[in-house]
């Protein structure tokens, strides 16, 4: 045995609630489309109810509106929505690594996921990042111990936010030094430095989500 652990993946709602939202946010899904309930189940390959969940946590959000046939319509973005939902997660994320960061907390998941995302740099596995990106941050919420403030924090997650001139590859090398410094705060119990450095990093994202909208 090698010592590795199974990545804690998002429920399918919340899974199907990210793709749709980094798609929207990111102008891949325009003012106006509709979405069909069955349409984005078989593109997704999940079943309809984690769909019909994903487009009402949406709808709460104001991306979408729903529709008496099950469908919903993408509801227009403007700068200042994309800079107040990151100021948000920015928030709550920096609140999260404050508590992780405090004395007697097990950050031991943490540490492995970070690990592991380092190993599948090195072996050129930028694909995989995907997951142990949202796997590092879901550990930190985990940590923090506030069962209340990671499911709201969950509900916000909209996956990588890349830049439209940045590769996955190229987002993957600055968004782990970024988890190295946050992790390191963490493990000093340095919990100043912990929040600073995780408002830093959503704020970087936000950045990079807005290149799309511009």
């Amino acid at each position: 045995m090698n010592g590795l652990k199974p990545i804690k993946m998002p429920s399918a709602k919340e899974k199907v609630a990210a793709e749709l939202r980094k798609a929207i946010l990111s102008r891949q899904m325009k003012e106006g489309e509709i979405l069909s309930l069955d349409s984005v189940a078989s593109q997704l390959n999940v079943s309809a109810m984690p769909v019909r969940e994903a487009f009402q946590i949406l709808a709460r959000d104001g991306l979408i509106q729903l529709r008496k046939n099950k469908g919903a319509v993408v509801l227009g973005i403007t700068e200042t929505y994309i800079r107040e939902h990151y100021q948000l997660r920015a928030i709550l994320e920096s609140a999260a690594a404050k508590l992780a960061a405090e004395q007697g907390t097990d950050i031991s998941e943490i540490e492995d996921v970070y690990q592991e995302s380092c190993e599948a740099l090195e072996s050129g596995e930028a694909q995989k990042y995907t997951d142990l990106n949202r796997a590092f941050h879901n550990e930190i919420w985990s940590a923090a111990g506030n069962g209340k403030m990671k499911k709201m924090i969950s509900e916000l997650w909209n996956g990588l936010s890349m830049g439209s001139m940045v590769s996955e590859g190229d987002y993957a090398k600055v968004s782990i030094k970024e988890h190295g410094r946050i992790l390191k705060a963490i493990q000093e119990h340095n919990a100043e430095a912990a929040e600073k450095e995780m408002y830093a990093h959503i704020m970087r994202s936000r950045d990079d989500m807005l290149t799309y909208y511009k």
